[in-house]
This record gives C-alpha cells, sequence and structure tokens, in this order.
C-alpha cells in the first residue's frame, strides 16, 4: 500500500541565544529528516513575545512548507524532537524558547484529538504566523474558518505589527 503524501506547514521561532542560527539549525534538521521534503520556507520575521512573561526578547519567525508521508502526530513529533536538540526546555507557557515548531496545517485536515490540534487553534489570531504563512500560501483555505490565509491576515485589526527582515536565511 502506497502512502499518501501530504503538504504540510510548520511554524519555527525563536527568541534566546542567536535565534536566526537557531531558524536555520531547526529548518536545516526538519528538512534532513526522513520522509520529509522541504519544498519551501519564508522569508525571517520580528514580533514582540505574545503572552507569557513579561519582558522577553523579541522573537524571530518563519514558516516552511513540507511534503511527507508522515502521520500529523509523527511529523508534530519530530517538530519537538528537533526542538529538544535544539535546547528547547519547557518551563513555562509561551515562555521565552531557543526554538519552537508548530504544526499549522496538515493538508486540509481537521484534527481535534489530546496533544493535537490542526489547523493550529490559534494561528488565525497570529500576524506573525499569518505573514509569513501568505508568503508561500496565500490561498491556502482554512478548513474550519473557510478563508484564506491572506483573507485572514487582513482581517487582524489588534494583532501585534511583525517586521519581515530578509527571504535568505
Amino acid at each position: 500500500m502506497q502512502s499518501v503524501v501530504v503538504t504540510a506547514y510548520l511554524a519555527l521561532g525563536a527568541n534566546l541565544g542567536d535565534p536566526g542560527a537557531m531558524l536555520r539549525v531547526g529548518r536545516d534538521a526538519l528538512a534532513a529528516l526522513p520522509e520529509v521534503e522541504m519544498t519551501a520556507w519564508s522569508g525571517l520575521y520580528r514580533s514582540a513575545a505574545v503572552g507569557g512573561p513579561l519582558g522577553q526578547p523579541d522573537y524571530l519567525n518563519a514558516v516552511a512548507a513540507v511534503r511527507t508521508p508522515l502521520m500529523p502526530r509523527t511529523l508534530l513529533e519530530k517538530g519537538l524532537e528537533v526542538e529538544a536538540a535544539c535546547g528547547r526546555q519547557r518551563h513555562e507557557r509561551w515562555g521565552p524558547r531557543t526554538l519552537d515548531v508548530d504544526l499549522l496545517f496538515y493538508g486540509d485536515e481537521i484534527i481535534e484529538i489530546p496533544g493535537l490540534s490542526i489547523p493550529h487553534p490559534r494561528l488565525a489570531a497570529r500576524r506573525f504566523v499569518l505573514a509569513p504563512l501568505v508568503e508561500l500560501a496565500p490561498d491556502l483555505i482554512h478548513p474550519v474558518y473557510g478563508k484564506t490565509v491572506r483573507q485572514l491576515l487582513a482581517d487582524l485589526t489588534d494583532a501585534p505589527p511583525v517586521f519581515r527582515l530578509t527571504q535568505a536565511w
């Protein structure tokens, strides 16, 4: 039986150490995973920390598109392994981190099980996720809201700003 290959989108963020280097290491580690083909990645974006403790450094954020036959939970677990290899420690919710990898979309699936929600439950309210995602897939339709990610970004009126830094990273 042949596996179905799905396009998935992963958000990467970092605000500790050298965030740009951590994002490169994370991107390259994800691309090196067996059964994961990284097809594109956005430019880098800088944003203030959202939630969590006050006084955190700004984040660098990006989004990567991958094609994979891995099941969604397995893909998420691989992302968490990459986080751990980059020194990620989970001390507090929305705390500072060396690397964060979130599974945003897995094809057009809607999944709601313990430990896994797809599409990512907060992506529609996060400019720091939507702006880089729009670079890669502006017409991608959110299967819950029925809007493109470009429309979701345009609908944001009160989310903190993001600043595009560079394409090459």
